[in-house]
């Protein structure tokens, strides 16, 4: 074992926590420079585990505390704390490491071992069992104690040895048996003295003895008959009693049938009270109810009429809207009939128009060209007149041809153009028609729309009113719910009222302040409430429950001890009241042994609770049971040593107490608490059921508006859709105007296209034929074939003339004809048909709404005559739900009637049974004064026989059946023998048996003190041999020890303990110390002194005495002392402080080596300013010291070691 750690905080200079790194099991030296700490901190270590610091005052422990006069905060504690290695157990702690702490403060001085707080006896006992001696400090060596030694006197060395030896407790026993001697021989002569006295008055008393046996027979006498006189009186007492407590018995029997009909009664009234009350209150729900059905019955009525005024004028404009709509089908169904007739027409037409037209213009065509070949010939006959030779004719017809070409150019060019413009009017009129299209396509969509906007509409206003007769409902509701909260509240608050009044005001206060401050810290799981609020209980053991648990309903259920102190904590700041909290972590009841009878019920088996809670129930409840009655219940307390109570309230306990009385059920705490818990249910549910109903009011509210504004959503659409048809009619009009349009002109390009054609192909055939010609000779006239063909193309021409203007006659008449049907159909069948389209169109729309001004429509007046339907059937429905209100509040009615009259009846009973009560209360008192009475009489008889002392046998039979009259003249002449002996000492018989049994107990009590006393004595005589041998082996050892360690400290020398005696001479000391100690136990109490003798240059000389020595020699001396003494009682570690301040330097490196020898089987921890131990220790530490005089040590090596020495050694001179 040995120091494996320090830590210190706040003690002298080491103000700051400063923990020293692990220490070698050997020799650990610590160095520092003057003043910086060292020996604070070997200062710390003894403070632990020395008694050098016990039973200080508020300024010493004040000294040890860190001088906070130039720190920024006061040091108001320390504390130092070793951790030793106890590898090898000589702890018996169980463990490897063994922490050991002392904290000191202003007012305080604690240990701590392993964390944990400890005495300081435990402290000592701890050391001391790791072998610690008490009777050798001289393991903890502090600066002085080797000066101390080396300057001490024999007669202080004898007192060290005999310190070390042990002898202080010998001497302390010894001390301690010699009082307790002296204590037994004042005792001892006391008891002599005693003796003599009783002795004399024996003698005396014996003299006396005689005329008190003629006494005693004459007051035997009279002590008999007295007797009888007072057993027959005791007699006739317990007779009286027996008949007066059967009459009682009878009474209570009675009373008890009475009294629990009047509890019984008392139940019935308090619930006829609560039945009248809720009767009450439902009456006065039902009458509000019934006018609020009576005022919507009223409402929807009005409504009804309403609506049914509505359909009649709706009825009346749906007949003329269905005349007209039926005037206008039958027109748009002819219309549409007319326009097919004309579309198959014009269909009909078209074919043959369009052959017609091929067949004109082939015609045309065919005529052009045989004009224009007509011409040619006629051009080419005229020309041999007209030119001379030919080659004008050539140069002419070159001419022609030129201009023909330039012609024929131009006109295809014109061809092209008017082809590009057919082309682009074609593409306009493909665009018209699509457009036309479009707008169709939409006319049809905003129809499909509006429909669809009307049946959305009719939805969401059936919706509307739907969830219109569910609020009116849920209004109906929330004020029934408004009624029944508010009853529940008085109710609750009356309730509440009669709990606070059976509690104190504290702790109202307390309860109160408890819920709130619970919510305010976040604590409601923690706390679970007051007991009362716990359970739950038949109604049978109500009362037996109350009274067992009596103010502990109140005690408050909390998890832990933290959370009640954390309340506890806020109520004391803001004094809030009182209350005891019972943390179910520090309950810890004991479990009861009950009984396991029929007759014996434990009381906690009948309540229902939570099983988390058990230990709160078990503390109040777990030790009482119920039974019949108070017999039982004595018996069972008795026997099993616990707490009874009846049903009826009274309670045995096990310390004896016995209460029990009347018990009030008007004033029973659990019936209050249960109308508490009643109503605050009912309250909570109400106010839960009304949240939901206004929730739910809430949300319908939010859908009727949602709703509404949909419908003003689709009312507007439906305007804008309507208010739209017209300008797309419109649009539609002047879009198939401009097609027909289009078309004609369509025809006009195509039939110039046409004529260009023919205009371009005459040309061509005129070109060719001159041409031809200007290929030709130039001749007189026309050929044969020439003439011929002109013949031909002249009879043809006419021909293709009459062919073409048949064909034009007719293409005309069908022309006329298409124009005339297309002009019908377009500006006059399809428009009409548009036209009665939207007068139905108008007349089909009914997005309807709440007036007439905005109904229309079949569907409209389904739409009211089903809302009329639906009304009377409500009215029906609110009739019906009158009626039947009518026949519940007739109920109830005669109900709360017959309630009453039951009231009236049994509180007339109960008023009857209380003048009963009364009246047997009465009779109770009066029985109770008797029975004291003769109870008083009875216990004055019993103690008349009593103050008759012990009788003989004959009394009891003797005069038992003599006259009352003649015991009485008897007793008489009895007390008048008597009178004679009134000298006589009553009491001296009694005396003389009470001396001689006090003379023979004294003579035992000296035979036990002689006893004890030879024991004593034995004692003293071992412990002064015990304590003889103790110091003659104690010096032997140590002088052995101190002449080796001398030795090995000076080799060149020699050292011996000499043992000085009252009868040696200085020149024959050295030789006693060496004789036999046969004889040793005569001759400790000649001791006198231990001395010293020592040579430090030879091994034979006789040596000098330690007076005679150097300074440096006397404390070489000194520790060869100390360290003979550490080895004759070795301790696991050992503290130096400075030892080898005074040695020179060959003793210094000796002590040294020593260390390091001693260092192999124990730990030292050493102070030095010396290199010598730097040398030889295993670690070294330094000691630090700031500007602050703020200490600190941490580990260096050996280098820094000498370091500081040599730094010690140039600013320090030599000590």
């Amino acid at each position: 074992m040995y120091i494996k750690t320090l830590t210190i905080q706040g003690f002298k200079s080491y103000r700051d926590q400063t923990a020293v790194e692990p220490f070698s099991p050997h020799h650990n030296v610590v160095v520092g420079r003057n003043g910086s700490g060292k020996s604070n901190f070997f200062s710390a270590i003894r403070f632990v585990l020395s008694d050098a610091y016990t039973s200080m005052s508020r300024e010493e422990r004040q000294s040890l505390l860190h001088d906070s006069s130039s720190s920024t905060s006061a040091t108001l504690s320390a504390f130092v704390e070793i951790v030793f290695d106890n590898s090898d157990n000589r702890f018996p702690t169980n463990g490897n490491e063994v922490i050991l702490r002392r904290t000191i403060g202003l007012k305080k001085d604690e240990y701590s071992i392993d964390r944990k707080s400890a005495s300081k006896a435990d402290v000592a006992n701890l050391l001391e069992s790791a072998g610690f001696s008490r009777s050798n400090p001289y393991y903890i060596v502090p600066q002085g104690r080797i000066t101390h030694l080396t300057n001490a006197k024999d007669h202080e060395r004898l007192g060290l040895l005999k310190e070390v030896a042990g002898t202080r407790v010998y001497e302390q026993r010894r001390a301690e048996s010699i009082k307790i001697m002296q204590d037994t021989s004042a005792k001892r002569s006391k008891i002599d003295d005693l003796l003599e006295y009783i002795e004399n008055r024996l003698r005396e008393l014996d003299d006396e003895k005689e005329e008190l046996r003629e006494y005693y027979e004459k007051d035997r006498e009279r002590r008999c008959i007295e007797y009888s006189l007072h057993q027959r009186e005791l007699t006739e007492c317990a007779e009286l009693l027996e008949k007066l407590e059967d009459d009682r018995r009878r009474d209570v029997d009675a009373s008890n049938v009475r009294r629990s009909e009047f509890n019984d009664r008392e139940k019935l009234l308090a619930r006829l009270e609560a039945e009248l009350a809720a009767t009450g209150q439902t009456i006065e729900q039902r009458n509000l109810e019934k006018n609020q059905i009576e005022q919507e019955r009223r409402d929807v009525a009005k409504h009804l009429a309403q609506i049914e005024s509505l359909v009649e004028e709706l009825e009346e404009v749906g007949e003329k809207r269905a005349d007209r709509r039926g005037a206008l089908e039958a027109e748009l169904v002819r219309i549409r009939t007319d326009i097919q007739q004309k579309q198959a027409q014009l269909e009909q037409l078209r074919p043959t128009l369009d052959a017609l037209n091929a067949e004109a213009e082939q015609l045309r065509a065919a005529l052009e060209e045989t004009k224009a070949r007509v011409l040619a010939l006629y051009s080419k006959q005229g020309r041999s007149a007209q030119f001379r030779n030919q080659r004008d004719r050539d140069q002419y017809l070159g001419s022609q041809i030129g201009g023909l070409d330039q012609f024929l150019r131009s006109q295809q060019t014109r061809i092209e153009e008017t082809g590009r413009e057919r082309a682009s009017i074609t593409e306009r009129r493909t665009a018209t028609l699509r457009q036309i299209q479009e707008i169709e396509a939409s006319l049809d969509s905003r129809k499909d729309t509006v429909q669809q906007m009307a049946a959305e509409y009719a939805a969401k206003r059936d919706r509307r009113d739907e969830l219109s007769e569910v609020r009116k409902d849920l209004w109906k509701e929330e004020e029934s719910l408004r009624s029944s909260l508010a009853f529940a509240g008085t109710e609750l608050s009356n309730a509440q009222r009669k709990l606070v009044g059976m509690m104190d005001k504290a702790t109202v206060q307390g309860l109160l302040a408890v819920e709130k401050i619970a919510a305010q810290l976040g604590l409601q799981d923690n706390v679970k409430g007051p007991i009362y609020q716990l359970f739950t209980v038949d109604d049978k053991y109500k009362t037996a429950v109350e009274v067992v648990a009596g103010a502990s309903l109140f005690h408050v259920v909390v998890d832990t001890d933290e959370t009640a102190s954390k309340l506890l904590e806020v109520m004391n700041r803001e004094k809030s009241g009182r209350v005891t909290f019972m943390p179910l972590n520090r309950l810890h009841p004991k479990e009861t042994d009950f009984p396991t009878t029929q007759d014996a019920i434990p009381l906690i088996k009948k309540l229902q609770f939570d099983r988390a809670l058990t230990p709160a129930f078990q503390q109040i409840f777990g030790r009482s049971i119920v039974c019949q009655n108070l017999e039982i219940a004595a018996a069972y307390v008795r026997s099993h040593g616990v707490n009874a109570v009846t049903l009826d309230g009274d309670k045995v306990e096990r310390k004896g107490a016995l209460s029990g009385g009347y018990q009030d059920p008007r004033r029973s705490r659990l019936d209050a608490v249960m109308d508490v818990r009643k109503w605050k249910t009912q309250s909570e549910q109400d106010t839960a059921k009304q949240t939901e109903v206004q929730r739910r009011l809430t949300e319908i509210e939010q859908e009727i508006t949602s709703l509404m504004g949909e419908m003003y959503t689709l009312q507007h659409r439906r305007d804008e859709a309507r208010n739209s048809r017209g300008p797309l009619m419109d649009q539609l009009q002047r879009t198939r105007t401009e097609a027909d349009d289009l078309a004609q002109r369509l025809q006009s390009i195509e039939r110039r296209e046409f004529d260009q054609s023919l205009e371009l192909k005459a040309a061509q055939t005129q070109r060719a034929g001159l041409e031809e010609e200007l290929r030709t000779p130039m001749s007189p006239g026309l050929t044969p074939q020439e003439a011929a063909q002109l013949e031909t193309l002249h009879a043809q021409e006419d021909q293709l003339k009459r062919e073409l203007a048949n064909k034009s006659n007719t293409l005309s008449e069908l022309t006329n004809r298409r124009s005339i049907l297309e002009i019908d159909l377009n500006e006059n069948l399809r428009r009409r048909q548009e036209e009665i389209g939207s007068q139905l169109e108008a007349l089909g729309e009914s997005l309807g709404g709440d007036d007439a001004a905005t109904a229309s429509g079949v569907q409209d007046v389904s739409a009211r005559k089903r809302e009329i339907d639906a009304l009377r059937r409500r009215i029906a429905d609110r009739e019906k739900r009158i009626k039947a209100i009518e026949k519940e509040l007739d109920r109830l009615t005669q109900s709360i009637q017959d309630t009453q009259t039951n009231y009236d009846k049994t509180k007339a009973d109960q008023a009857e049974d209380a003048r009963s009560i009364a009246r047997q209360q009465k009779n109770v008192e009066r029985y109770l004064s008797k029975r004291s009475r003769l109870l008083d009489q009875r216990d004055r008889c019993n103690q008349d026989i009593r103050d008759l002392g012990v009788l003989p046998e004959e009394a009891f039979e003797r005069y038992i059946n003599t006259n009352p009259d003649r015991l009485l003249k008897n007793l008489h002449k009895v007390n008048e023998s008597l009178k004679k002996f009134s000298h006589v000492n009553k009491k001296a018989v009694e005396q003389y048996n009470s001396f001689t049994k006090q003379r023979d107990q004294l003579l035992e009590r000296r035979g036990e003190l002689e006893q004890s006393a030879e024991s004593i004595q034995e004692l003293i005589d071992v412990l002064d041999q015990r304590k003889d041998e103790a110091i003659e082996r104690t010096f032997k050892q140590v002088s052995k020890y101190f002449e080796e360690v001398f030795e090995k400290l000076v080799p060149a020398g020699r050292g011996r303990l000499i043992m000085q005696r009252r009868a040696d001479i200085a020149s024959a000391a050295g030789a006693a110390a060496e004789e036999s100690d046969d004889d040793a136990a005569a001759q400790v109490e000649s001791y006198t002194g231990v001395s010293i003798k020592v040579s430090f240059n030879s091994k034979h000389d006789e040596g000098l005495r330690i007076q005679q020595l150097s300074g440096g020699q006397k404390s070489l001396v000194a520790l060869a002392t100390v360290f003979a003494i550490q080895k004759c009682d070795p301790a696991p570690f050992y503290l130096f402080d400075e030892i080898d301040a005074n040695l020179d330097a060959l003793y210094r490196t000796a002590v040294a080596n020593m260390i390091r020898e001693l260092a192999e089987n124990a730990q030292f921890i050493t102070t030095t300013f010396r290199p010598e131990m730097v040398q030889v220790a295993k670690k070294h530490y330094g000691v630090l010291f700031d500007v602050n005089k703020v200490s600190s040590i941490r580990s260096i090596s050996r280098d820094e070691a000498y370091e500081f020495v040599e730094a010690a050694a140039t600013t320090e001179p030599a000590r």
